[in-house]
């Protein structure tokens, strides 16, 4: 993922959750706001309790790569929370699940 589509700084991560506009899913908590750029930009948090290190970062170049070569245009900010039952999916159901909802956002 390229940077300057990444989410780094705590405080654009803090403006984007208080925005308080979410998207709620059985394996997502989708938090996002406008940025009036011309891309998005994506922050992906996984908690420890969903796995070790290696699946933790398993399941995020996972994310990364669903979201750099499918282009959502939403011009938007999100943070992507990981929910416990992620790790049942699959690579493709993980994308069907995700461009659906990112897709039929607003």
């Amino acid at each position: 993922m390229n940077k300057k589509y990444i989410l780094r700084k705590n405080e654009d991560i803090q403006l984007v959750i208080k925005n308080n506009q979410k998207i709620i899913d059985k394996y997502f908590i989708i938090y996002y706001k406008d940025n009036k750029m011309e891309y998005n930009r994506y922050c992906i948090s996984v908690s420890k309790k969903i796995g070790k290190a290696h699946v933790r970062n398993l399941l995020k170049r996972r994310m990364k790569d669903i979201l750099m070569k499918n282009n959502i245009d939403n011009s938007n900010d999100y943070v992507i929370i990981l929910r416990n039952g992620i790790m049942d999916l699959s690579y493709l159901e993980m994308k069907d699940i995700i461009i659906n909802i990112l897709k039929g956002e607003k």
